[in-house]
């Protein structure tokens, strides 16, 4: 019998804003459809500090290290993951869903040092710039509902 997952993993995701004030967003590599559009997000590690974790997120996920913190989420941010999400071993494991401290950074640095082959796990395929009242059609559905609310906080920076 498979344990049933009551936590939620403990997670930081990250919104940076350009000068332009657009929203960095990269397609899940490996992951098909219109809807595979994410902000950077991951793990944090025991221990580690949520600013740090998001920088180091940040990185690994998209070469990005150019940037300026310009806020964070007031409280913890929480979704549910899907059936076919807590049927994958890796990503499911032993979690109800995730809670999420987010962070906005202004970019400061230039495209080119985008890198999406910076960590040797590939989180995105391609990336762009984009308008942030137009993430929310983009994203998967179980994330939208944490996304309206991050969006919402974070308005003001774009």
């Amino acid at each position: 019998m498979s344990q049933i997952p009551t936590e939620y993993r403990p997670n930081v995701g990250i919104v940076v804003f350009n000068e332009s004030g657009r929203v960095w967003i990269g397609h899940r590599h490996g992951v098909g459809g219109d809807h595979a559009w994410q902000f950077p997000q991951g793990g944090v590690d025991q221990g580690e500090d949520l600013l740090a974790a998001a920088i180091r997120e940040l990185f690994e996920e998209t070469g990005i290290r150019s940037v300026e913190l310009l806020g964070r989420t007031r409280d913890w941010v929480y979704y549910d993951f899907p059936p076919e999400v807590l049927a994958n071993k890796k990503i499911g494991k032993n979690y109800k869903g995730q809670r999420q401290i987010w962070f906005a950074f202004r970019f400061t640095g230039v495209d080119s040092e985008i890198n999406l082959e910076a960590h040797h796990e590939q989180e995105f395929s391609r990336w762009e710039w984009c308008e942030l009242d137009r993430v929310i059609d983009r994203v998967v559905s179980f994330k939208r509902d944490s996304y309206r609310k991050v969006i919402e906080e974070f308005k003001a920076f774009a």
